[in-house]
């Protein structure tokens, strides 16, 4: 089922203000579950799950910056 232009831009924005913030605490927690890595390793993690939170979500931000298709020119 494919989502509409204004689904996509309100799910993106639902899951840019909600989703985003509740993946860092929660990638956060899970890091402060083990001992503290050395900071190149640190880092590497996080910006690995930085770009993983939105391989599941990639459909929804395609085309997002762009002018809606479905508008009248």
């Amino acid at each position: 089922m494919k989502l509409s232009y204004k689904a996509r831009r309100r799910w993106s924005l639902v899951l840019l203000v909600i989703g985003l913030p509740l993946y860092i605490a929660a990638a956060l927690f899970v890091v402060s579950l083990f001992d503290r890595p050395p900071f190149w390793l640190e880092l590497m993690v996080y910006v690995f799950l930085g770009f993983l939170w939105i391989l599941p979500f990639k459909f929804v931000f395609l085309g997002i910056g762009k002018a809606d298709p479905d508008a009248d020119a």
